[in-house]
């Protein structure tokens, strides 16, 4: 029987994902300053900084910084050392951002890059290979980050991909929108990619998740 619901979900992030006050700002503060209010689950976040760490990640991408939230999760998962490169092509998010990570004593370990994701790409694969890459940005490049991440990741590196379920429309429980049919066929296309071992975790919106062969 599946039980999971938004009472399982609570009970997650009470037990296990409590914000401390540099996620409660980083959260709160994002929307005062006009921000989208999209940042991914508290629950959501514990579990990509417990993937980070049992993965032994040392060099981090995350495409869509937003406000830092996520990114805040991620770079505390890193080994010592590591390092998280997070892009966004909005100048005030990276710059909220940057404040938010320097608030939670993380602006030595990530650097917020600016800029469209599909040109900023190319000039990072001579910085890889990645150990772990986070995509949480526009959906009709998903399909291009993705493919971009399988090439430069290492054997056994995680490529987590948020937003699986499109608010749960992929499975006909909401009205579907104009990136329901990407998002749908790319859950699709993962699935049967002989490249990778992929699942989806079920919290929140969903995010895919694909370990490279």
């Amino acid at each position: 029987m599946t039980v999971y619901n938004d009472q399982v979900s609570q009970y997650i992030t009470r037990i296990f994902a409590g914000e401390d006050e540099a996620l409660q700002l980083a959260r709160e503060d994002s929307l005062r300053l006009g921000l989208p209010g999209i940042s991914i689950k508290p629950e959501e976040g514990r579990f990509l900084q417990f993937l980070v760490r049992a993965c032994g990640v040392r060099l981090a991408l995350e495409l869509g910084t937003l406000g830092g939230y996520s990114g805040i999760w991620i770079a505390r998962g890193l080994l010592p050392g590591g390092r998280l490169i997070s892009i966004d092509k909005d100048l005030k998010h990276a710059d909220v951002a940057r404040a938010h990570f320097a608030a939670a004593g993380l602006d030595d370990r990530v650097e917020v890059r600016v800029g469209e994701a599909g040109a900023l790409l190319p000039l990072l694969s001579h910085e890889g290979p990645f150990d772990f890459v986070f995509i949480d940005a526009d959906k009709p490049g998903y399909p291009l980050y993705f493919e971009w991440a399988v090439e430069n990741t290492r054997p056994g590196g995680v490529i987590a991909a948020h937003n699986a379920f499109r608010r749960g429309s992929v499975t006909g429980q909401a009205p579907e929108d104009e990136f329901t049919p990407i998002m749908r066929a790319f859950n699709a296309r993962l699935a049967s990619d002989p490249r990778l071992i992929s699942t989806i975790y079920p919290a929140g919106d969903g995010t895919l998740l694909s370990v490279k062969i």
